[in-house]
């Protein structure tokens, strides 16, 4: 006969497996009394697990809906499908739920057995995923599981990380929070030696253990990091920084542009306010009559000018276009 707590997680993997037994068949695949399972379903419950009853001849136990997510029963083909099903939603940025895949990864690969990190490492280092986006910007699932655990820990994260203009700088910083977009993954972090928070993109950086020690968590820059993360890349980042009125609702600029491209805020029920940087005013130009939408420049004044000059500039070409001789 099975020990107690053996015998529980059987009769827990049995409730999960299938959605009604009856007593007797339960005390069956156990090897015990009916009076025996009785006592297991109350220690269940003790437990958290909402294992419910109904009597009579026809009645039995089954696992029902608590108001919390007790622990789970894998078996080894149940935990690989989870893991690999949360490396894809991880890899691929999926809205709404990248970061939650990533944390919840991390939780799974903690505890998986080595026979079963080594199925899971097989079908991903084999599995060749089609997506939206350079893959110069895709991220290693692993070190993503990596860096949640650092920042989930509190420790200190040390790397090699590439700049956009191929630099490469070692880091030590004290690693906060994850941030997705629709395509790439950036890191929020506190920069140990430049004294200041900065966000970097996660496809640039390599870790290089050791990491440590661990460190007292400090005031996010931000209440809303998403917001943070798409000022600093969108705008931040560039020499050049404006604010544009787009004469549409807020909802209708959103859908075409990214948080990668700008940060939006509604300017009552018709307009709202696009923040956005460039390289310069000539490509800010080019950027915002591209995204298809009027608009009215608040700032700053010299993109007004740069205006003027595309227009008049495109004003004489279609001037000679139209002129004596145009088209032959």
């Amino acid at each position: 006969m099975l020990d107690t707590s053996a015998r529980l997680l059987r009769l827990l993997s049995l409730l999960q497996a299938h959605r009604e037994w009856s007593g007797a068949a339960l005390a069956e695949r156990l090897g015990v009394t009916a009076r025996t399972v009785r006592r297991d379903v109350d220690r269940l419950r003790e437990l958290g697990y909402p294992v419910d009853a109904s009597p009579g001849t026809g009645g039995g136990y089954r696992l029902g809906a608590g108001a919390e997510l007790p622990p789970l029963l894998l078996d080894d083909d149940e935990a690989v499908a989870v893991a690999v099903g949360l490396r894809t939603a991880a890899g691929q940025g999926i809205d709404g739920i990248g970061e939650t895949s990533v944390r919840a990864l991390a939780k799974l690969e903690q505890v998986l057995p080595q026979r079963l990190r080594r199925r899971v490492g097989a079908l991903n280092a084999f599995t060749v995923p089609m997506l939206r986006g350079p893959r110069s910007s895709a991220v290693d699932p692993a070190v993503l599981t990596e860096l949640a655990h650092l920042c989930r820990d509190a420790e200190r994260l040390r790397f090699e990380y590439r700049g956009g203009d191929g630099a490469v700088s070692r880091r030590t910083v004290e690693p906060h929070r994850l941030v997705c977009s629709e395509r790439r993954w950036y890191l929020v972090a506190w920069d140990v030696d430049r004294a200041d928070w900065r966000t970097f993109r996660v496809d640039r950086l390599t870790p290089r253990p050791p990491h440590g020690p661990r460190f007292a968590p400090r005031e996010p820059p931000a209440d809303d990091l998403a917001a943070y993360v798409s000022h600093g890349v969108s705008t931040r980042a560039y020499a050049e920084q404006a604010a544009v009125r787009l004469l549409v609702p807020l909802a209708d600029a959103a859908d075409r542009i990214s948080p990668s491209a700008g940060t939006l805020e509604a300017d009552g029920p018709d307009a709202c306010v696009l923040r956005t940087g460039a390289a310069s005013l000539d490509v800010m130009v080019i950027h915002i009559v591209l995204i298809g939408f009027d608009f009215e420049v608040l700032e700053p004044t010299g993109l007004s000018d740069a205006i003027r000059t595309v227009r008049d500039r495109l004003s004489r070409a279609l001037d000679r276009a139209d002129g004596p001789g145009a088209g032959g």
